[in-house]
């Protein structure tokens, strides 16, 4: 699982670099961000990659289902 500790990064960047991540083949990535935008930002994010999110503890977790969808260019 990759881990990215986004915290004292301010929205759009803690969805920038999850995009990156998923383009880059990441299965499975928990992202620490303290920005209150993040939470809706990085569910969208997911949303749009075709990967599911979900709140684990004070993490987020984004894990994908199968290929990342190959029209997402956030």
């Amino acid at each position: 699982m990759m881990r990215l500790d986004l915290r004292g990064m301010r929205c759009p960047w803690p969805a920038l670099r999850l995009a990156r991540a998923l383009r880059e083949g990441a299965e499975a990535v928990e992202i620490r961000a303290d920005d209150p935008a993040a939470p809706g930002e990085l569910a969208a994010v997911a949303r749009a990659a075709g990967a599911d999110f979900a709140v684990v503890g004070d993490a987020f977790r984004v894990t994908r289902g199968g290929a990342v969808n190959p029209s997402f260019t956030a």
